[in-house]
C-alpha cells in the first residue's frame, strides 16, 4: 500500500495531524483515498495518552511553550464536545520560592492575550482561595495564578474523538500493525517504506508520533544514543516513571463555593508535609508538588505528583505491556501516602480519605529529551518527528501546525523546538518547579 502521508502512532499527535492534513488537502482538492494513513500497533487510545490525567494548561515558565499551549487550548475549546473538554480553569498555587517565576508567566500570558488572574501575598492568596473553597487550608501560599480557559478532558474519550474527526475528514486508520523497519530508497537519505507485521507500506512523507516509544524509532531512523548539547555529549533520551492515582470521591461533590466544578489545582511548595496515615514527615525543607482535579468519567478525584527518574539504560526500558498492565513500572507504594496527605494539606474535605485511594495498578512511563521539551523537526529529508517529551496529551494543537509544515508553511510556533537547538545551546529555560516539564 502506498500513501502520500504515512503516520505512525494513533495517539493525540498522530490523529490530530491526520485530521488536519485531510482537512487542508480537501480544501486544495488534493485529498485521495490513501492520501493519509495512520498505523497503530495495537488499538486507538491504548498508549500513553489513554492513561494520562487529561489536563490542558498554559502554565509554563518557557515563553515558547506558552505560545504553543495557547494555540492548543484554543483547539480544545473550539472542539470541546468532540474532545470531551471541560473548561474548568487551572490554578498554579505556590510558596515564595516560585513567586518570581509565576510573575513572569502571568506578565507573558497578558502579552499573548491569555486570560488569567494573578494574586500575591499570603493574606490575599488565602482570601482568594477561600472565596473559591471554604475548606481551603494550605499554609505558606504566596502566589496564585488562575487560568480561565484551561481545563481537562476524558483521556481515552478525547483520543477516540480525534479518531472520529480524522476518519470523517478522510484519514484511514489501520490498527494492529507494528512497524519493524524504516527503509531508505537506493542512494538516498529519504525514507521510502516501512516494513511492518502486515507487510510493506510505501509513502512520500513519514510522520513519527509514537510517544514514549520514540527511542526505538530514533534508532530505526539511523541515530544513536548520544548527541552534542552545547558542546557536551549527552543522552538524547531519558525516562521517567509518572506518579498518578485516583481517590474514591464523588467528583460532583468536588465543587467551588458556588457549586461549580472545581478548577484543576496544582500546588508547588516547600512547606513541611506530614503523612496523615503514619505521622512521619514526607517532605521538609525541599520543594514538592501535587495536582488534582475532579474526573466525571472515572467518578473520582484524579491527580499526581512529581515523577521519578528511571535510571535504567534507555534501550533496556521495557515498555510492553504499557501503563497499568506493566509488571515493572508502577506507581510507588509511597505515592498514595504522599498524595492523599497532600490533598488533606490543601483541603479539609479530603481529611480521613486516605483509605479511599484506589489501590490498583497505576503506571505510565514518559520519554524525555535533554532539556525536557519537545522536538518537532524533519529528519532524513522526509521523516517528520513529533517527539513530545511527555507533554503529549495537552498539545492537541500540534497536529495542525505539523500539517501546515508538511504542506510547505513553516510554523513560527514550532520554530523554538527544532533539533538544532541542542548543538547551538538554545535550550529552553527551567523553572524552580519539582516538575521537569514546567
Amino acid at each position: 500500500m502506498k500513501s502520500k502521508y504515512l503516520i505512525i502512532g494513533a495517539g493525540v499527535h498522530g490523529l490530530s495531524t491526520a485530521w488536519n492534513l485531510c482537512k487542508k488537502l480537501k480544501k486544495k482538492n488534493q485529498l485521495k483515498d490513501n492520501s493519509v494513513i495512520v498505523l497503530e500497533k495495537s488499538k486507538v487510545a491504548s498508549g500513553a495518552g489513554s492513561i494520562s490525567c487529561g489536563i490542558a494548561r498554559n502554565n509554563y515558565f518557557q515563553p515558547s511553550m506558552r505560545e504553543l499551549m495557547t494555540h492548543s487550548i484554543n483547539v480544545w475549546n473550539e472542539n470541546a464536545e468532540q474532545l470531551t473538554f471541560h473548561k474548568v480553569g487551572y490554578m498554579q498555587i505556590n510558596s515564595q520560592l516560585m513567586v518570581e517565576n509565576m510573575s513572569q508567566v502571568y506578565e507573558q500570558q497578558k502579552n499573548i492575550g491569555f486570560e488569567s488572574t494573578f494574586v500575591t501575598g499570603a493574606k490575599d492568596c488565602d482570601k482568594y482561595m477561600k472565596n473559591l473553597f471554604d475548606d481551603w487550608q494550605a499554609q505558606g501560599i504566596e502566589s496564585v495564578l488562575h487560568e480561565k480557559k484551561s481545563g481537562y478532558g476524558h483521556n481515552r474519550g478525547a483520543i477516540l474523538g480525534l479518531a472520529e474527526l480524522a476518519k470523517k475528514e478522510g484519514a484511514k486508520i489501520l490498527e494492529g500493525i507494528e512497524v519493524l523497519e524504516i527503509n531508505n530508497g537506493s542512494g538516498s537519505k529519504a525514507a521510502q517504506n516501512v516494513k511492518t507485521t502486515k507487510g510493506v507500506f510505501e509513502f512520500e512523507n513519514l510522520i513519527v508520533a509514537v510517544g514514549p516509544w520514540v527511542e526505538k524509532f530514533w534508532k530505526l531512523m539511523g541515530y544513536n544514543d548520544y548527541i552534542n548539547v552545547n558542546g557536551s555529549k549527552q543522552r538524547m533520551w531519558s525516562y521517567n516513571m509518572l506518579e498518578e492515582g485516583e481517590l474514591e470521591y464523588d467528583p460532583k461533590l468536588h465543587t467551588t463555593n458556588n457549586q461549580k466544578e472545581s478548577p484543576i489545582l496544582h500546588v508547588d511548595t516547600e512547606a513541611t508535609l506530614v503523612s496523615k496515615h503514619t505521622g512521619n514527615t514526607i517532605h521538609e525543607n525541599e520543594i514538592w508538588g501535587i495536582y488534582y482535579k475532579p474526573d466525571v468519567y472515572r467518578k473520582c478525584i484524579q491527580g499526581g505528583s512529581s515523577p521519578r527518574e528511571i535510571k535504567t539504560e534507555p534501550h533496556k526500558i521495557e515498555l510492553e505491556p504499557y501503563g497499568h498492565d506493566s509488571k515493572k513500572y508502577k506507581t510507588s507504594s509511597e505515592f498514595y501516602d504522599k498524595w492523599t496527605s497532600a490533598l488533606s494539606f490543601c483541603q479539609k474535605r479530603f481529611e480521613g480519605k486516605h483509605k479511599n485511594y484506589r489501590k490498583r495498578s497505576n503506571g505510565g512511563v514518559g520519554c524525555l529529551t535533554p532539556d525536557k521539551f519537545p522536538v518537532f523537526d524533519v529528519f532524513n529529508e522526509n521523516i517528520y518527528l513529533v517527539a513530545d517529551s511527555n507533554h503529549g496529551w495537552k498539545m492537541v494543537g500540534v497536529g495542525e501546525l505539523v500539517a501546515d509544515e508538511l504542506l510547505g508553511k513553516k510554523s513560527s510556533i514550532l520554530e523554538p523546538f527544532r533539533f538544532s537547538r541542542y548543538e547551538k545551546g538554545k535550550l529552553h529555560p527551567r523553572s524552580k518547579s519539582p516538575f521537569p516539564w514546567s
